[in-house]
This record gives C-alpha cells, structure tokens and sequence, in this order.
C-alpha cells in the first residue's frame, strides 16, 4: 500500500495497494491494520459497508457527530464514482473546502477520510458498488447530512440529472450547519 497523494486538505489521503497481476487476474491487499499504522492512518475500523447505486445516483454528504464519528476507507469494487469529502472541521484552515476524486475499480484508488468530514458520492456507471469502512459503529440518532447541492459548497457531481433520495434532499444549508467537530 501507498499514498498516491496527500490531498491539498489535511488528513484526506488517496492510497493504491500493491496489485499482482497474472494470466489468472489480480490479487491485492486491501486493508492491513500495520501497513495502514506505518502510513500514519491510526484508525481501527469495526464495520464495513456496501453501498450498489445506479448510474447517475448521488449519495450525500453524510457524517455521523460524536461521540459516534466515523473515519472511513472507501473504494469501489464495480463501476465507478466521482468521491467528495467536505471539512467539518471548525478549527481547520480548511474548513467548509472539499476534495474530490475518481474512484474504480479499474484504478483500485483507495480514499481515506478521517473523522471530521461529511461524504458522499455519485455513481458514473450501473451498479455501481462502493464499499467502505468505518473506524464507529453506525447510530441512527447521530447521524446527519449536509445537502449534496449546497450553493456554498459548489461541488461539481460531473452529473446532469442526479438521482437523489427523499432523506438526501432534507440535508441542511452548509451556512446553517453548526460543527460539532
């Protein structure tokens, strides 16, 4: 495992594994605790998630407050997805900027993203699967969401016709939002 790149936001990191290619196919390591501990992502993770989305879905931007936060590990394992992480964190010179990447399974990009930090996605292709670990269990009550489309946050989903649910819709005004990070 590598850092492919130490984002422009502190904390938010793009990792590649190690891939084996063969006539076979490919093996590689996607999480070791020790690998991860020696790249200085210290989190321990105790759930993972899957998420299958249609082409075109947006999901977002979720955060769960303390004392139930979550750092998470996401990578996608079919399709592909434009990933966005915002900082939440108030004492942060970047605070309320975010990062996006492309995530594949063609280019195996791993992305971590500390606790701290509202997320989401939009899938580019069909059945699209993205899974992820979290370093918290999850817990309905503390959970909430930024809304995807937040005018001051001007992220740019590389979709025209987002498909989005009810509960994502609900999602508050970033310059309403009062961190609890």
């Amino acid at each position: 495992m590598k850092i492919t790149k130490k984002t422009p936001i502190s904390g938010l990191i793009l990792l590649q594994p190690a891939v084996f290619n063969d006539d076979r196919g490919c093996f590689f390591e996607s999480y070791n605790h020790n690998e991860f501990k020696n790249l200085g992502i210290e989190d321990s993770f105790v759930q993972d998630n899957q998420s299958c989305s249609k082409k075109n879905v947006i999901r977002g931007l979720h955060f769960q407050i303390p004392p139930f936060a979550q750092a998470k590990l996401v990578r996608v394992v079919k399709g592909s997805v434009w990933d966005v992480a915002v900082d939440l964190r108030k004492e942060s010179s970047t605070y309320g900027q975010h990062f996006s990447a492309l995530l594949s399974a063609e280019n195996q990009i791993q992305f971590y993203i500390p606790v701290g930090f509202a997320h989401g996605f939009a899938a580019l292709e069909e059945d699209t699967i993205l899974i992820y670990k979290c370093s918290n269990f999850y817990h309905k009550d503390s959970e909430k969401n930024i809304i995807y489309n937040d005018k001051d946050l001007n992220i740019k989903w590389n979709i025209k016709n987002p498909i989005v649910s009810e509960k994502d819709l609900q999602g508050v005004c970033f310059k309403d939002f009062i961190s609890p990070f």
